[in-house]
């Protein structure tokens, strides 16, 4: 399960979970975006929180045997919802919390510890400055799988430096696809 999924992250991350034999679903905010993910990026399947009238059901009804692995780019209620359906001995990667960043106050959610503690559910953080050690290996992987047409990647770009603030802000609002650039012209 990969939230935040039609992201340059998400991207990548559910990729490499086809690449290594998983069965992928991606979750993102709009049907354009879910269909790129099952169409261009080979998810197994994708679910558009921004219509689901139950989340929760919907990751279990993508995820019949549970949730094995979590790629965690958005964190709030989606992060919930998947918690929900975390197997016993799952792992969960904590790579970002975009839907928090601006928050004035720390959001009362659920409490997933307790759930984390009885599932046995395996936490690790996920910053990729951690591991410069292994930039050189990292990079030429995916190097060779996109030279093998086995990794793709796509990017939004916006033309004019002078769109750098809105376009940035717009990072919050789910409108790119992929990476987002900005070409200075």
């Amino acid at each position: 399960m990969v939230s935040g999924a039609a992201g340059a992250v998400g991207i990548v991350a559910g990729q490499i979970g086809k690449l290594l034999g998983a069965n992928v679903v991606g979750i993102a905010g709009s049907d354009e975006k879910c269909k790129l993910l099952t169409d261009r990026f080979g998810f197994d399947s994708s679910i558009n929180y921004k219509i689901s009238r139950a989340l929760r059901k919907d990751i279990a009804d993508a995820c019949p045997n549970g949730v094995d692995v979590y790629f965690d780019n958005v964190g709030g209620e989606i992060t919930d919802a998947v918690v929900a359906n975390l197997n016993n001995h799952s792992r969960f990667v904590l790579c970002g919390q975009i839907s928090q960043y601006n928050n004035t106050r720390i959001s009362m959610g659920p409490a997933i510890l307790p759930l984390f503690l009885i599932r046995s559910v395996m936490l690790q953080g996920f910053i990729v400055s951690n591991f410069s050690d292994r930039f050189d290996e990292a990079m030429n992987q995916l190097t060779k799988w996109t030279s093998d047409g086995k990794l793709n990647y796509m990017e939004t770009i916006i033309h004019g430096f002078d769109k750098l603030p809105e376009t940035f802000i717009s990072l919050f609002n789910g409108k790119n696809q992929g990476k987002m650039l900005v070409k200075t012209e």
